[in-house]
């Protein structure tokens, strides 16, 4: 990558990142790269940073609604093929990687800890850093057409962008959002989105765009996340069946309880597969194909990050810094630049999106290959404390 400032990096990535500030204080932010599903790269990350510093100190700016241009996606997430194809060389795919992840996971921070009302119209695919940049809001609006997944594994890394962190939060002490993470299932039904703490309310899709008028149209002001609320809940309404999540939980807490490790999740679901419960039967079978599917090595990450952050979630604030979006994002930084510079991040890519045989050769092959003390190493913290992820 040639050398450019922020500033002529952030103005590359307006063309697909456009924001306005409306007269009553609404700022706009809209993900408009149709054909890559909003599929987000550098220039797009420092230009959506841009905004959101700029709105954050703008006393005439009140809230923040964020939208994908099509219906199809807010955003399928980041954009892996480029990031996999523009290094050239070990090193220059790792001067890339420090450089998107940072901006990531920065970002990613800074929407967390938004003062201001953010609300994330979640329509269509949201996916991947997709969800990292709207599930960390505030006000999370899912609808009928949209499709939330993790699906980090299957590509060779793991599920990142603070998902441990709202995993931690979901029922069964986490299990539900570990089990969402090590196997990548997709959640397309609206209840089993507002049941697991991905969205806060489902407004039907066509109503979105009453809803984004209504905002428009209010008169913002300093208890502006009042006059939000009230909004969203004009529009929001119930979905139309129960949570489907809601009912295997028993069975996802037994296979997905943080003390299990990743053989013991195999064993438990081989057990529910024998279950006379057809549905937790083909429930558990989804499941353990789509894990065995997955990269070994990025399995054992997966299972000691989430089962790390739901018990510090669980304890007292300030005992582990993993309780917080900030910890989070920095053990996520460390384990992100490790695992992109290791053969399964290429390799899965090149096997599900640019190849397209869905034939990845993981290394280590099998789940009995994994070193456990490598698994240890990608969680250390770097040799250099300015190496470190600045938030």
């Amino acid at each position: 990558m040639t050398r450019r400032s922020i500033v002529e990096v952030a103005m590359a990535g307006a063309q697909f990142v456009r924001g306005f500030v409306a007269p009553n204080g609404l700022a706009v932010l809209t993900l408009d790269r149709p054909r890559a599903l909003n599929a987000m790269n550098l220039d797009m990350d420092l230009a959506y940073r841009s905004y959101l510093d700029e709105w954050a100190s703008d006393p005439a700016v009140k809230a923040v609604l964020i939208e994908g241009s099509t219906s199809r996606a807010f955003s399928a997430g980041g954009d892996v093929k480029w990031m996999t194809t523009h290094g050239c060389n070990h090193r220059g795919m790792h001067a890339l990687f420090l450089k998107v992840f940072s901006a990531e996971y920065s970002l990613i921070c800074a929407i967390a800890r938004y003062k201001k009302p953010y609300v994330s119209f979640m329509d269509g695919i949201t996916m991947g850093f997709g969800f990292g940049l709207s599930g960390h809001g505030c006000y999370r609006v899912v609808t009928e057409k949209t499709m939330l997944a993790m699906p980090e594994l299957a590509i060779g890394i793991f599920p990142d962008v603070g998902f441990a962190n709202i995993a931690a939060r979901s029922p069964g002490k986490g299990a539900l959002g570990a089990y969402l993470a090590l196997t990548g299932a997709r959640v397309n039904n609206p209840a089993d989105a507002l049941y697991a703490g991905l969205g806060t309310h489902f407004v039907p899709s066509e109503k979105l765009s009453l809803l984004k008028g209504t905002l428009l149209q209010k008169n913002l002001s300093d208890s502006a996340h009042e006059l939000v609320q009230d909004v969203l809940s004009e529009y929001s309404q119930e979905p139309a069946s129960e949570p489907h999540l809601k009912g295997l939980l028993p069975s996802i807490v037994s296979c997905f309880d943080g003390g299990n490790s990743v053989l013991d999740c195999i064993q438990a679901l081989k057990k529910e597969q024998l279950s006379s419960d057809s549905v937790v039967s083909q429930w558990a079978s989804a499941a353990l194909t789509s894990i065995q599917k997955s990269a070994p090595f990025g399995l054992f990450v997966t299972q000691k990050h989430f089962s790390s952050v739901a018990s510090a979630v669980s304890k007292p604030k300030d005992v582990d810094a993993l309780s917080e979006i900030e910890g989070v994002m920095k053990t996520e930084y460390r384990i992100a630049l490790r695992m992109a510079v290791r053969n399964d991040f290429t390799e899965g890519v090149r096997a599900v999106l640019i190849d397209k045989d869905q034939n990845p050769k993981w290394q280590p092959p099998t789940l009995e290959d994994v070193n456990l003390a490598d698994v240890n190493a990608v969680f250390s913290p770097f040799e250099n404390e300015l190496d470190e992820l600045s938030v």
